[in-house]
């Protein structure tokens, strides 16, 4: 579970880095916040 959560997490946090060059930004910091509360490193909304 964690491995999936950690790969959700990349993805959530890449798609905001492209988000942000785009010039979405408000779209883009709530991309890389998300990923980083999802993140096994983060405050996991699953546990």
């Amino acid at each position: 579970m964690e491995f999936v959560l950690w790969i959700i997490a990349v993805i959530l946090v890449i798609s905001g880095i492209v988000s942000l060059f785009r010039g979405q930004m408000i779209w883009g910091a709530a991309l890389i916040v998300l990923g980083l509360l999802v993140g096994p490193g983060g405050v996991s909304i699953f546990t």
